[in-house]
């Protein structure tokens, strides 16, 4: 660069000096006014010996007694088995029309079955609504000999799969759940677990509302009342041996919003459901999920320095909703903070450059999600990097 050339530079930056932007305020939504909410009754009293309730988008816990004590999960154990069924699925290792080959083992199996003979050829979609629907232990035998070569194995993948979902009080023994001091997980990891399934597979959770399944001319129902009871309620699974008692866990969807409780340890077939009816109205009666903020849609747009552009666009990367007592989220307050006012190019989409947060009419903080980049934003030519070099110099 020449003498003159860059004495034209540095009298640009000079004075461009004048003109050096404000830092960007946070963006914040109006204060919140103090709430007079109608007051929150506690949730039902229930015979189930351990419970919890809880929002599928956002994880709150609405109701909960119990929800940490280990107990035996009878049948619930094959929820972890349809999750890594799916994900072989999704991973290309088994396809739904795939021939399993049911082996003696699979055949003598004990409990609830699906009837399959031995030595027959059954698909694996089959197998799966005979797991599902009808609780089928020889459906889920033969699955796990399918994904995991052995019973062990497959077990064995139950437990890495618990510790990657964060089942902190899960571990499993065998496939079926029959009983084994061994065997057990809470409410609480259960309830983990079937988020999980319904958001990481939504293109099987049709299986779990389906009333009945026929293999062999022998058709059985879906032992979940509640898919005929009550129409909000599409799914998912129920168990029952002498040491867990009666278990159900259900899920439903009104208005959009979809709750799921775990029931464990009723004394009756009937009381599971009872129960589980009495949580789910008590969430719908008593709170409500709302988005306060989009995926990917513009919140700020900070000044970033030697850009091509100048600006650049940030968001949440994910949907963001929060659960509150019904008639509070009228009051609640959104800000959106830089962690940073000196924001320098280049940087690539997804760079976390803040936080968006959520909080109730009391101050206190119910929902957050890091703020990132919408778009790369490339580093700007000479003379723009030499301009707001001078700047963040004096910044």
């Amino acid at each position: 660069m020449s003498r003159s050339s860059a004495a034209s530079l540095l009298t640009a930056a000079t004075f461009g000096l004048l003109s050096i932007l404000a830092r960007p305020a946070a963006a914040t939504s109006p204060a919140p006014q103090p709430a007079a909410a109608m007051p929150l009754p506690p949730p039902p009293a229930i015979d189930a010996g351990s419970y919890i309730l809880v929002d599928f988008q956002t994880g709150r816990v609405l109701a909960q007694r119990n929800a940490d004590e280990r107990l035996p999960m009878a049948s619930l154990t094959k929820l972890m088995a349809a999750y890594i069924v799916f994900a072989a699925l999704k991973d290309g290792r088994l396809t739904l029309n795939e021939p399993v080959t049911i082996s003696k083992a699979a055949w003598q199996t004990g409990g609830s079955r699906m009837f399959v003979n031995v030595g027959s050829q059954v698909p694996v979609i089959a197998l799966i609504k005979g797991m599902i629907v009808q609780s089928g232990n020889d459906a889920t035998v033969a699955l796990a000999q399918k994904v995991g070569g052995t019973r062990a194995g497959f077990v064995q993948m139950m437990n890495e799969y618990a510790q990657r979902l964060g089942l902190k009080s899960t571990h499993y023994m065998d496939v079926d759940g029959l009983p084994d001091p061994n065997h057990y997980t809470t409410a609480r990891d259960l309830a983990t677990l079937t988020v999980a399934l319904i958001r990481d597979f939504p293109q099987y959770y049709y299986i779990f509302r389906m009333k009945d399944f026929t293999w062999d001319r022998i058709k059985q129902p879906n032992r979940n009342g509640l898919l005929w009871t009550d129409p909000s309620v599409d799914g998912l699974k129920t168990g029952h041996t002498e040491a867990a008692g009666y278990c159900l866990i259900a899920s439903a969807v009104r208005h959009g919003m979809r709750l799921v409780s775990v029931v464990l340890n009723a004394p009756k077939w009937h009381s599971r459901e009872a129960d589980s009816e009495a949580l789910l109205n008590y969430g719908y009666n008593f709170f409500e999920t709302e988005k306060v903020a989009s995926a990917r849609a513009p919140v700020l747009k900070p000044r970033v320095y030697e850009s091509a552009a100048g600006y650049a666009a940030v968001g949440t990367p994910s949907d963001l909703y929060v659960t509150l007592p019904r008639g509070e989220a009228e009051h609640v307050a959104t800000n959106a903070a830089l962690t940073s006012t000196r924001l320098v190019a280049p940087l690539a989409a997804g760079a976390v450059v803040g936080e968006f947060t959520v909080t109730d009419g009391n101050g206190q903080v119910v929902g957050r999600e890091p703020l990132v980049t919408l778009e790369p934003v490339p580093a700007g030519g000479l003379l723009t990097r030499v301009m707001d070099g001078v700047r963040l110099w004096f910044h």
